[in-house]
């Protein structure tokens, strides 16, 4: 597994470990340069949101890794945490469904963090 591929499963744990809403780890190898991976999670409310945001970079200090930048985090409605190669999106339903990220990116592989039992789902949905 490559290191990148490896943190975005990492960060896909983290927010599914403070209950986040459908979370998708995409894989945009050779799609963009913006990033390697994109790690997709909804919240229910502002402030899920931001606990979301809290666990991952809570969890990611622990292993002394930090993002590079945070967007988003004051109004909770969608949150950005940048870790260069891996960018985690943590949205409200309601601008997770207007943005719709995973449709502009739909030739990227999906792989969906099952909550039941912390398996990864590999496909393209």
């Amino acid at each position: 597994m490559k290191p990148e591929e490896e943190l975005a499963e990492i960060l896909g744990r983290l927010a599914d470990d403070k209950k986040a809403v459908d979370t998708v780890v995409m894989d945009l190898g050779g799609l963009t340069d913006i990033a390697d991976y994109f790690v997709i999670a909804g919240g229910t409310s502002e402030r899920h949101v931001r606990t979301i945001a809290d666990g991952i970079r809570e969890g990611m200090k622990e292993k002394q890794v930090r993002p590079l930048a945070t967007e988003g985090y004051e109004e909770g409605r969608w949150v950005i945490l940048d870790f260069q190669s891996v960018i985690v999106h943590i949205f409200l339903a309601s601008l997770r469904e207007l943005y719709d990220l995973e449709s502009l990116w739909i030739e990227a592989k999906r792989y969906r963090i099952k909550k039941e039992s912390k398996d990864i789902e590999v496909g393209n949905e």
